[in-house]
Order: C-alpha cells, then sequence, then structure tokens
C-alpha cells in the first residue's frame, strides 16, 4: 500500500513529467473508482497541469484550478507511458487498469489496481477539500508544527487505543499506513498494544523521533526515483513489515506476526515486547 514517503516521491516525480502538459482525455476503465459526477470528467480536457501535490496519501493534480485527486487504496498504482494507444480502454473486469490519462505529447498515465477488493478512488472537484477522506485528515508528521507536544496532545485524547491503531488512523495523523507504522513502533522498542495516553516523558520523545525519522528518511530515500522504482525501495528497507519468520536486523530475533481479518502486523519480541510474543487468535485456531 503507498504510503506518505512513497506518495510524496511519486507526487514529485509526475510533478516533474507532467508540469505544463495539457490533458486530452481521461477514460475511465473502472466505472466503480469515479466518485464524483460534478464537475465532469469532461472538465478536466484542455486543462494543463499546473502541480502536483499530495494531501496525506491523496495524490492531487491541480489542472488548471480544477483537482484530479487519486487515493491508490491498498493495491493502487500510477503507471508512466511514453506512448499511449490510440483507442480508448474497454471496461474489464480482468484487466487491473482503472483510468487512463492521455497528454497532448501522446504520452500519459495508467492508474492501475491489482487483487480482487477494488478500493481505489478518484474525485474530480474544485477543491481537494471536497473530498471527504482529505478535509478529515489529521495533521501531516513532518510539517513544522507537529511537535512533540501535539504528539502528546493526540496520544492523551486517544485514551486507552492501541499505538499500532493511532498512528495508522488517517484522521488522527495523516499518510502513516500499515508498514510505517510496524516500522515507527520497532524503531521506537515498543509494544503496537500499547495504550496511547499511556505513552509520557521519555517514551513520547522516543516515539517522536522514532515517527519522524523513520518516514523523514523514507521520503529522503525516494526523492528523486521514478515511480517504477519507488515499490522496491519501500520494500528493500524495512525492519519488520513483511518479514515474518525472518531475523530482526537489530537483535536477530525472529520477527513475528499477528493477523486480523484483512491485515498483519509485524514484529520483533525482544526489541518490542520484552520477549514475549503477543496472542494471534488467527494463528492459535489454526494450531489446535
Amino acid at each position: 500500500m503507498p504510503e506518505l514517503p512513497e506518495v510524496e516521491a511519486l507526487a514529485l516525480d509526475l510533478k516533474g513529467r507532467l508540469d505544463g502538459r495539457a490533458i486530452v482525455a481521461v477514460h475511465v476503465a473502472a466505472f466503480s473508482a469515479l466518485k464524483t459526477f460534478d464537475p465532469p470528467l469532461s472538465a478536466l480536457e484542455g486543462t494543463l497541469v499546473d502541480d502536483v501535490t499530495r494531501h496525506g496519501k491523496f495524490l492531487d493534480l491541480d489542472c488548471s484550478g480544477t483537482h484530479l485527486v487519486l487515493h491508490l487504496a491498498r493495491a493502487g498504482w500510477v503507471r508512466w507511458r511514453e506512448e499511449v494507444p490510440a483507442i480508448p480502454p474497454k471496461p474489464s473486469s480482468k484487466s487491473t487498469l482503472a483510468v487512463r490519462i492521455v497528454l497532448d505529447d501522446g504520452s500519459g498515465l495508467d492508474v492501475t489496481e491489482a487483487g480482487t477488493r477494488k478500493s481505489l478512488a478518484m474525485y474530480v472537484v474544485r477543491d481537494p477539500l471536497d473530498v471527504p477522506g482529505i478535509a478529515s485528515l489529521g495533521p501531516d508528521p513532518l510539517t513544522d508544527d507537529f511537535t512533540v507536544e501535539r504528539l502528546g496532545e493526540i496520544l492523551q485524547r486517544e485514551g486507552r487505543k492501541q499505538i499500532k491503531g493511532v498512528l495508522r488512523h488517517q484522521g488522527t495523523i495523516a499518510g502513516i499506513g500499515n508498514a510505517y507504522s510496524d516500522e515507527i513502533l520497532h524503531a521506537a522498542r515498543m509494544s503496537p498494544y500499547k495504550p496511547a495516553s499511556s505513552i509520557e516523558g521519555d517514551e513520547l520523545q522516543t516515539l517522536y523521533d522514532a515517527l519522524r525519522t523513520t518516514v523523514g528518511d523514507a521520503v529522503e530515500r525516494s526523492r528523486g526515483l521514478a515511480a517504477s522504482e519507488l515499490k522496491g525501495e519501500k520494500k528493500s528497507h524495512l525492519a519488520v513489515h513483511g518479514r515474518t519468520g525472518q531475523p530482526c536486523p537489530v537483535c536477530g530475533d525472529v520477527v513475528r506476526e499477528v493477523s486480523f481479518a484483512d491485515s498483519s502486523l509485524q514484529y520483533c519480541p525482544t526489541c518490542q515486547t520484552g520477549g514475549k510474543p503477543l496472542a494471534d487468535r488467527r494463528m492459535s485456531k489454526l494450531l489446535k
């Protein structure tokens, strides 16, 4: 799933490619992806791409004042094409193509989504804040006003909620998803189940430093990379996320997993839970 660092780098890459280009057409191959009807898609035709920015995990193309906003969800991505086919794509349940953006020089973007769970979303709006998900975003963790004091206020407000869920809830803090929340908590040597409001003093500073460093370093590593390189860069620098059964790069203990209905988290028992494995109900059922 693309998170803040990847979307930030993707916005930067696309800004360089699209600056001053005109949009000829936007073809929707997966109708479920388009979430708005006013302005119509035709409002984008003939507009110039003035800017490409990010709001949390949302990608925002400013097209002469009309905004084409994308949320790539779990399995979406944007692929640059030097030349797009002349024939518009046909809707197909077998294709990963969701949206095709055609530019005035014959190049374009394919917005794709793998898998059967279709969650990718596209909005055509006059103001990014017209997108409900953007309007409800929490603070961006890399801005100057996201201080340790502000993080402390957020954690106290969230009470006994588990810190893992607090970090990845977009209305609380924008841009952090499943992968980077795992990485932040590993860097902070903190259990994903720790109650948010119990994190104070030195622990709060440790979590804040881990958050800013983990996400900030990922942004810097991704900056300047082409879209095609971003997924590989992310995966190659993960310490625990997606590495179940492999050795922790810090202590050598085996990285473990807790599975949920539609996701999972990874952690190191030695680094984060005092050597105690966390209960995994799904795995417990399989072992009975």
